[in-house]
């Protein structure tokens, strides 16, 4: 796996830091900066002729190689500004009608997504909550109960942001169906690091961003819909780019037949497009299955450190129910934290979690050892 070293070059912040915090913002690789050259010299040089000589294209494009990052047939994925917009736009194709109203998530959701779906109460949708005993993992089974006749939406994480959690999606996802529910997977914590396959899952949407595992940065969110649902589905969040001729203006709508336009709305962010291009790339060569194998070893290796230091792990210790990030608790967690960051040893600290450490394809074992032990010297000073 040594050959996976070979792109720290194309990180330039890995030069002069210990980045360990690719849960929240992925490294941004060098070639970023060429690409956002060649927007600006495209707008610079051919102005509104750049529509009709790539722009348009460039938008399925990119959705294509993230499709092609989670097994997506082609022109199924469109490109939103972020996962909150991605998934109202799929929450949009639906009604919350007597006996079939009910929304089913969990407490360990991102906030904004429990905001989004909040929203709807006042539409006739009533939520249901499945909460965590312990903070680091949802219980299959209360979530299962949760889903009835009665459920039309599941919006479950894969991967939880808090702990690391890998939930069980597929028997989620089964026992959704079965009582003819639709499941949102957000995937922000997962795709880039934990290998996702939508084709295998049968997933009905897939939401997920750029700025994590997929070193892409802000601004380049996608959204999967299932091929079948996409030949029907209206979303009431909609624009002329969904339109099945938009440049003909018409005054009424009618639905682009292709995925990853029908879901679209106004005008694109081609900057964060091209920006994001590098990254989806990379993950894309170098293929997620060889990122987890690394990604096991190196959280394995955090975790041993802890061990070593009698830290609190508040991530699942077996590795397959973890994703890419060791969560680790202690006295003065946040503190700690704030002086890691000033040392140049970047991560991030959440409430009622701790600190969180999330190495990528591009970090050593050194890194990690180097990190362990500033943690070590910092808790003698706290």
């Amino acid at each position: 796996m040594d050959d996976l070293l070979k792109w720290r070059d194309e990180f330039p912040i890995l030069d002069k830091t210990v980045y360990l915090i690719n849960n929240s913002l992925g490294a941004m690789p060098r070639s970023v900066v060429k690409n956002l050259n060649t927007y600006t010299d495209i707008w610079s040089t051919r102005g509104i002729r750049a529509w009709h000589e790539g722009w348009w294209e460039f938008i399925a494009d990119i959705g294509n190689i993230l499709g092609d990052i989670i097994n997506a047939p082609s022109d199924t994925v469109s490109m939103h500004q972020n996962v909150t917009i991605a998934e109202a736009i799929a929450l949009s194709c639906f009604e919350f009608k007597k006996n079939k109203n009910k929304i089913v998530y969990s407490d360990m959701n991102f906030p904004s997504i429990r905001y989004l779906y909040q929203s709807r109460i006042a539409d006739g949708a009533i939520i249901e909550v499945v909460h965590s005993d312990d903070g680091i993992a949802v219980p299959i089974e209360k979530m299962l109960e949760a889903i009835d006749e009665h459920t039309i939406l599941v919006p479950i994480s894969h991967v939880l942001f808090k702990s690391a959690y890998i939930q069980d999606v597929e028997t989620i996802i089964e026992k959704a169906h079965e009582n003819d529910a639709y499941v949102i997977l957000d995937t922000y914590q997962s795709v880039g690091t934990v290998p996702v396959d939508v084709q295998k899952l049968n997933v009905d949407f897939v939401t997920g961003g750029s700025i994590k595992w997929l070193c892409g940065g802000p601004g380049a969110a996608y959204l999967y819909a299932r091929p079948d649902l996409a030949e029907t589905l209206q979303p009431k969040i909609t624009g002329w780019m969904a339109h099945e001729d938009p440049f003909a203006f018409e005054p009424e709508m009618r639905y682009s037949d292709k995925a990853n336009f029908r879901f679209l709305n106004g005008s694109p962010h081609l900057p964060a497009l091209y920006a994001v291009k590098a990254g989806y790339e990379i993950i894309r060569e170098i293929g997620v299955e060889r990122i987890r194998e690394r990604s096991v070893e190196m959280t394995e290796h955090i975790i041993k450190r802890a061990d070593e230091q009698g830290l609190t792990l508040n991530s699942p210790r077996d590795s397959r129910q973890r994703g890419g990030t060791v969560v680790l608790e202690m006295e003065n967690s946040k503190k700690i934290s704030e002086e890691l960051l000033e040392r140049d040893f970047l991560i991030d600290w959440r409430p009622e979690a701790g600190i969180r450490i999330s190495p990528h394809f591009y970090n050593t074992f050194d890194e990690i050892d180097a990190i362990m032990e500033e943690i070590r010297k910092l808790r003698t000073i706290s």
